[in-house]
C-alpha cells in the first residue's frame, strides 16, 4: 500500500480550497456530477456485480441490489431544484416589515465510511446526498470487501477530481488516521461498537455524525398472520446475502399457538428457496471472512438445530439454519447474528414479547406479521425502532421516500431520498428587516408602557 498519511494530509487542504471556490454550490454543477455518477455506474455494472460476487459469493440477482442506488440518483436529479430552494417562513409583528426564510447550505467536507456487507451501495448511496447538497467528500470503503473497494477506486477516480471526491483505501488504522482530522460531517455505516469509536473521535472536533448501525431486529409472528406467506418473506429477508444484512430479521418471536404450524411453513419455505443442498446452490452466498465465519459457527451451539447447521470452513459456507428452543440468555441472543442463523423464541402473551423488545437496545427494524390491525397498532405504539415493516421484511429499505436509519443503539440520523440531501445540509434561518421603520418599544430606557408591551408579547395577555 502507498503511504496514506501524505495522501490524507494533502487531500483535505485541497478539498477545502476547492470547496472555497464555491463551485460545488452551483446547482448545475451538482446535477452534472450526479449525471456523471449515474452514467459511470451503468457503464460499470458488470464489474460491480463481479466484485460483489468475488467478495461475498452473492448471486448476480442479489449483487444487483447494490446498483439500486441508481434509483437514489434519479430521484435526486429530478428533485434537486426543489430541494435547494429557500423556504419562506412567516415573521412576527414585532419585526414588521421583514421577511424570513430557511436556506439549505452545504456543510463542507464530508467523510463517508462504508461497510462490507453491501460494499458498493453503502458508500455510493450517502455520496449521492453529499453531492446533491454541494459538499466535497472523502470515501473510505471497507477493506473486508477488497474487490468492490478496487472497483470503487477506479470508478470514482475516473469521474471526479480528488479535490472534489476522493477515495482512500486501507484498514482500520487508515480509518483511525482519517478520524483524527477535522471534517464537517462524518457518515459511518457499521457495527455499534465501532460507531461508538467514530462518535468519540468526532467529538474532539465537534463534528456531527450520522451512524448507520445494526442491532437485533425482532420479527413477531402473530396467530392472525398468513403463515405460508410470512414464512417465505421472513426466509427471503433473513437469508439474502447469507444473512449479512443489517436489516435482516435477527430473531423470531412466534405465538405459541401457531408455532408448530409456522415452523413447518418456515422449513418448507427455506427448502423451496435453496433446495436440499444449499451448499451447491449458486443463489446462496458465503460469509465474508474467516473471523466472521468463526464467530457465527460459535453461535450454532445455542438452542436446537431444526434445519441446517452444516458449515464448511474452506468455503466459508454456513447452511441456512433455524434454531428452536432458544432462550433469551443463549449466546445467539447476546449479539447481532449477522449471518444465516435464525433463532426462534415463542410467547404466550403479546405483552410479554413486547416487554422483552422494549427492555433491549432499540433495533434498526421491527417486523410484524399480523392481519389483526389491533396487534399491528399495539406493537407500533409501544416499541421504538429505526423503522418498521408490517407483513414483509427488508423492503422498507427500497422506498426512497422513507428515511432510513436507526435510533438509540441502532444509530443516529437517517438517509435515502430527500433525507440524504438533508443529512449533508445545514438549514440556515435568515431574517431580513427593513430600515424604513424603527419602533422604539424595545430600546432602553425601559418604561412602564414598554414593560406592558413586552409582557403582552411574551405571555399573550
Amino acid at each position: 500500500m502507498h503511504d496514506h498519511t501524505t495522501t490524507i494530509e494533502t487531500l483535505l487542504p485541497a478539498q477545502r480550497r476547492f470547496f472555497a471556490t464555491g463551485q460545488t454550490r452551483d446547482l448545475q454543477f451538482r446535477l452534472t456530477q450526479l449525471g456523471k455518477l449515474q452514467a459511470a455506474i451503468i457503464a460499470n455494472q458488470d464489474q460491480i456485480v463481479a466484485a460483489v460476487q468475488a467478495d461475498l459469493g452473492r448471486a448476480p440477482f442479489e449483487a444487483y441490489f447494490e446498483i439500486a442506488v441508481l434509483k437514489d440518483i434519479q430521484l435526486a436529479i429530478k428533485q434537486l431544484r426543489n430541494w435547494v430552494k429557500p423556504r419562506k417562513m412567516p415573521t412576527a409583528i414585532e419585526v414588521f416589515p421583514a421577511t424570513a426564510w430557511i436556506e439549505p447550505q452545504p456543510l463542507g467536507i464530508a467523510l463517508i465510511i462504508g461497510a462490507w456487507n453491501y460494499p458498493f451501495d453503502l458508500i455510493i448511496s450517502p455520496l449521492v446526498g453529499a453531492i446533491a447538497a454541494g459538499n466535497c467528500t472523502i470515501l473510505k470503503p471497507s477493506e473486508h470487501a477488497p474487490h468492490t473497494a478496487a472497483v470503487i477506486v477506479d470508478l470514482i477516480r475516473s469521474i471526479f477530481d480528488p479535490s472534489y471526491v476522493a477515495v482512500i483505501i486501507g484498514d482500520a488504522e487508515v480509518s483511525q488516521r482519517l478520524l483524527q482530522e477535522k471534517f464537517d460531517h462524518i457518515f459511518f455505516t457499521g457495527s455499534t461498537k465501532v460507531g461508538r469509536m467514530v462518535m468519540a473521535a468526532a467529538a474532539q472536533h465537534l463534528t456531527p455524525v450520522t451512524l448507520e448501525l445494526g442491532g437485533k431486529s425482532p420479527c413477531i409472528v402473530d396467530r392472525s398472520a398468513r403463515l405460508d406467506i410470512a414464512a417465505k418473506r421472513i426466509a427471503w429477508g433473513k437469508f439474502i446475502n447469507a444473512g449479512q444484512t443489517c436489516l435482516a430479521p435477527d430473531y423470531l418471536l412466534v405465538d405459541q399457538r401457531i408455532k408448530s404450524e409456522f415452523m413447518d411453513c418456515l422449513i418448507r419455505a427455506i427448502q423451496e428457496l435453496y433446495g436440499e443442498e444449499p451448499a451447491k446452490n449458486p443463489d446462496f452466498g458465503r460469509i465474508v471472512n474467516q473471523q466472521q465465519f468463526d464467530r457465527l459457527t460459535g453461535l450454532l451451539t445455542s438452542g436446537k438445530v431444526v434445519l441446517g447447521g452444516q458449515s464448511n470452513a474452506t468455503e466459508r459456507y454456513i447452511a441456512p439454519t433455524v434454531l428452536d428452543e432458544v432462550g433469551w440468555d443463549d449466546l445467539v441472543m447476546t449479539e447481532e447474528v449477522f449471518g444465516p442463523i435464525l433463532p426462534v423464541l415463542t410467547y404466550d402473551q403479546l405483552d410479554e414479547s413486547i416487554q422483552k423488545i422494549v427492555d433491549r437496545p432499540k433495533p434498526l427494524a421491527i417486523y410484524i406479521f399480523a392481519q389483526d390491525q389491533a396487534v399491528q397498532s399495539q406493537i407500533l405504539a409501544t416499541t421504538s425502532s429505526g423503522g418498521a415493516c408490517i407483513n414483509d421484511t427488508v423492503m422498507q429499505w427500497a422506498i426512497p421516500n422513507l428515511p432510513f436509519g436507526g435510533v438509540g443503539d441502532s444509530g443516529i440520523g437517517s438517509y435515502h431520498g430527500k433525507a440524504s440531501f438533508d443529512v449533508f445540509s445545514h438549514y440556515r434561518g435568515v431574517l431580513k428587516r427593513s430600515m424604513l421603520l424603527d419602533l422604539q418599544w424595545r430600546y432602553a430606557p425601559y418604561t412602564t408602557a414598554g414593560l406592558r408591551q413586552i409582557k403582552k408579547i411574551v405571555t399573550g395577555q
